[in-house]
């Protein structure tokens, strides 16, 4: 069994060292090296890794790639978000297989927002919604209080009922989430927020900068 191993990751710039510092060699922020231990990982939690085979009489693997004037022209199906004004924020609506970062001061709006987009979205496709930070029945209670103050038929604000398509899931374990978006396989998947989620193969704490860079990592590679 391997030993753990240990090293030290600025929570600023995300920097590593192998010795603790007062100050960070690339940033140059004080007190910001945080103690990161990698241990041994379990086997059964480790996930796949593509390996190319040794004996060449294999037979290889269909090409995925192909030239880029033979790509076709077919125009780009963006999703629309359901509200104008976000849409126009991100070219005219989500585009699939990309990753969208929303970011704000706390208390803002940001969940407010993500809920009422994903309900509008839920009316045509599927939409999973995954709380790290609350819980089901914490989200049901906000999702109620939204609906209740939504008009129906106003403007582009989604109706009073909930979308057929719009699923919840309360976790914060980074590979449940990456089983149930292999098992639903949502058209949209709403990460609220990336900060709360937890890689178990990782010894950081959530919120750390290995953290929200490996699930990030994880999310896009699932998305693509």
């Amino acid at each position: 069994m391997a030993r753990p191993t240990s090293s030290y990751v600025c929570q600023s710039c995300g920097a590593q060292t192998r010795q603790f510092f007062g100050r960070c060699a690339s940033c140059g922020s004080w007190n910001s090296l945080v103690e990161q231990v990698a241990a041994a990982t379990d086997a059964r939690r480790r996930r796949p890794v593509a390996v190319a085979p040794a004996d060449s009489a294999l037979p290889s693997r269909p090409r995925r790639s192909e030239p880029i004037a033979a790509v076709g022209d077919r125009p780009l199906q963006r999703l629309a978000s359901g509200y104008g004004e976000l849409d126009r924020v991100l070219g005219g609506g989500l585009v699939p297989g990309s990753l969208v970062l929303l970011g704000g001061d706390p208390g803002i709006g940001k969940s407010t927002l993500l809920l009422q987009s994903a309900q509008a979205m839920a009316t045509s496709q599927s939409v999973l919604y995954v709380s790290a930070e609350e819980s089901a029945q914490q989200v049901k209670l906000r999702w109620r209080r939204l609906v209740d103050q939504l008009q129906p038929g106003a403007g582009e604000e989604p109706g009073a009922a909930a979308g057929p398509g719009l699923q919840l899931l309360a976790e914060t374990d980074l590979e449940l989430v990456l089983q149930e978006l292999e098992a639903l396989r949502p058209a949209v998947a709403v990460i609220d927020s990336i900060q709360a989620l937890h890689d178990g193969e990782l010894g950081s704490a959530p919120g750390s900068v290995a953290q929200v860079r490996e699930c990030a990592a994880a999310l896009a590679r699932i998305a693509k």
